[in-house]
């Protein structure tokens, strides 16, 4: 049995999608034979990631399962290995960095407000 890393992608339509279009990235692990058999079993995930309710305006949402937009082999399990890279551009460094900080202070249960005091 082989890991893969797959991208699954789903668009996500609040009301009557007036609105920026939302598309929610997620990085799942599969565990197949062959990569044949992890893209089937990715696919075969976001078809049953999709889903429509009400939020909380009474509007309906629908998460609409898009595709696996990636597919990748993990060759070794060990410590410290990286899985998934990413380069973003943005148009205030500070306030991504506050952000990072941030949901590093969520993660090790500290309010952020100290983290930052930490800058």
């Amino acid at each position: 049995m082989k890991w893969y890393l797959a991208k699954i992608v789903y668009r996500i339509v609040c009301g009557d999608g007036a609105h920026a279009a939302q598309f929610d990235e997620q990085l799942r692990l599969i565990a197949a034979t062959h990569q044949e058999q992890a893209f089937e079993k990715a696919m075969a995930i976001g078809h049953a990631g999709e889903e429509s309710f009400e939020n909380d305006r009474h509007q309906p949402v629908c998460w609409q399962f898009v595709n696996v937009a990636e597919l990748n082999p993990i060759q070794e399990l060990i410590d410290g290995a990286e899985l998934y890279g990413r380069i973003n551009e943005v148009d205030d460094a500070d306030a991504y960095v506050n952000f990072v900080h941030h949901k590093a202070a969520i993660i090790h249960g500290q309010p952020s407000r100290q983290l930052l005091h930490l800058i």
